[in-house]
């Protein structure tokens, strides 16, 4: 195997971050099957969140509320509109309800909206908000007032909806029985979205600049000139420079996303206030955590989600599952391959039927028929769904990889004292791709694509192992 080292690679990216989940296009039947109400559900504080719920017709009995909260929109807005679905078709065919909340300051809500706003550590008083309130708040209205409900709720959202099911779940409400958490927004410097282990993402920080802009700026930021990155992004960042060049020509004025990026560029009481691995405590709910080993945005949030709720706490249902996905894939049909890798079989469909809606309904019906492993993961090479009482797998060994001279790698640690050095030359106005060609945009399958083009530049190092003996099986 070849492994580049590249010097001062820059990740690139046009942005298809931060997937809404938002459902399919709307079937015609949509208004025959449901009654679609509307609420303007009052917080703690008196400020008032725009919900909307589809309750189903002509099924009998009473029935469970799964609810997504947003920042995307909850709508279409009326009472004569209605949205579409995601998830497994057992969900209409049992007669799930269905409810959709604007967060604040989004959509038709109420309130002033804050970027993966911060949980409240102290005690709380009367009026404090932070998100586990709301959700504790609307799922109290929601057994209240929405009609044929049975009064247990479930949470779920991908990314940033993520969030908000990971969050709500934090102090839950004794009617909140599951949260599913997917690909959730859980450490923005760390692990997601704009670093990776605190290395800034700029393209995909640069799409989502603008991203909690005020309505009174955004109102005076419209006609200024946004950042035009089609046909050669690679060249388009090389040659508006420094950061401060950017933010100077796009975002002097906006009050978005991008300033806090740009104050807190280390670890500091910012980022680790909206940790949401951290702060996941008060847990009560069976919790389901969902991720993609191919996610470019939000692996990390996934793994460490499910690492923070089963550490804080003992003796819930807490399951972890990873499959074969980009950002978001297990939420469409099939999920049989990814770019030129083909998992011989429809792995969104076999997560939606056989994970998803047993997690839930076992949980919001109480059929118990489904009894979670600890993890759901998907092993490509094999590409079977493998099963585990433990994650990490209690049977993992950690194994250290050695460079050795002659650019040569090794499970073995060198056999000598000698000491042995590689150099190479990195100039930043030419730095290492991480995609072969001319770069016009950041796809999905740049992280499964050959990298050995880079191999043969001078400004990078490469190591190769002799012909593997054995198979080697590598977990997380």
């Amino acid at each position: 195997m070849i492994i580049p080292y590249m010097a001062n690679g820059y990740r690139l990216a046009v942005v298809a971050l931060m997937l809404t989940g938002a459902p399919a296009a709307l079937s015609q039947n949509q208004k025959d099957l449901y009654a679609k109400h509307e609420y303007m559900i009052p917080m703690r504080d008196g400020t008032k969140l725009y919900t909307g719920v589809y309750v189903p017709k002509d099924k009998p009995g009473k029935h469970p509320i799964l609810m997504e909260r947003t920042p995307y929109g909850a709508g279409p807005y009326g009472p004569d509109s209605y949205r579409g679905r995601r998830g497994s078709k057992l969900f209409k065919d049992n007669g799930y309800i269905f409810a959709y909340q604007d967060v604040r300051g989004c959509g038709h809500s109420e309130g002033v909206f804050v970027n993966d706003r911060p949980q409240i550590i102290n005690p709380l008083k009367p009026h404090d908000i932070d998100e586990s309130t709301d959700t504790w708040d609307t799922v109290a209205y929601l057994i209240k007032n929405v009609p044929e409900n049975n009064g247990r709720v479930g949470l779920w959202g991908i990314s940033y909806p993520g969030f908000y099911a990971g969050v709500g779940a934090i102090n839950s409400h004794p009617a909140l029985k599951a949260a599913s958490p997917q690909a959730p927004v859980s450490d923005w410097f760390v692990g997601d979205d704009f670093h990776h282990n605190g290395a800034f993402f700029l393209m995909d920080a640069v799409g989502f600049a603008r991203f909690g802009e005020s309505k009174a700026v955004a109102s005076t930021t419209s006609t200024l000139p946004r950042p035009n990155t089609r046909g050669d992004p690679f060249k388009f960042y090389l040659e508006t420079g420094t950061l401060a060049g950017l933010t100077e020509k796009y975002f002097k004025f906006t009050d978005g996303l991008w300033p806090y990026l740009m104050e807190h560029g280390t670890y500091d009481e910012y980022w680790q206030s909206r940790s949401l691995p951290m702060h996941m405590t008060g847990v009560k709910c069976a919790v389901m955590t969902v991720g993609g080993w191919f996610d470019a945005e939000d692996c990390w949030g996934a793994l460490h989600t499910y690492r923070g709720a089963e550490r804080l706490n003992r003796g819930i249902q807490n399951t972890l599952v990873m499959g074969p996905w980009y950002h978001g894939m297990w939420a469409g049909r099939d999920g049989s391959r990814l770019g030129d890798m083909d998992w011989g079989q429809p792995t969104s469909t076999y997560f939606q039927d056989k994970i998803e809606f047993p997690f839930f309904d076992s949980n919001l019906r109480g059929n118990g028929r489904f009894k979670a492993p600890e993890a759901q993961v998907f092993e490509t090479g094999s590409n079977q769904w493998r099963t585990f009482n433990k994650w990490p797998p209690s049977e993992v060994k950690e194994a250290s990889i050695y460079l050795q001279s002659g650019k040569t790698l090794s499970f073995d640690p060198p056999g000598d004292s000698g000491e042995y050095y590689d150099e190479y030359l990195s100039d930043p106005a030419k730095p290492v791709p991480y995609q072969g060609g001319t770069i016009r945009s950041r796809t999905r399958e740049y992280m499964i694509d050959d990298q050995r083009f880079a191999s043969v530049r001078p400004d990078v190092v490469s190591y190769q192992t002799p012909p593997l003996d054995d198979e080697v099986t590598i977990a997380g």
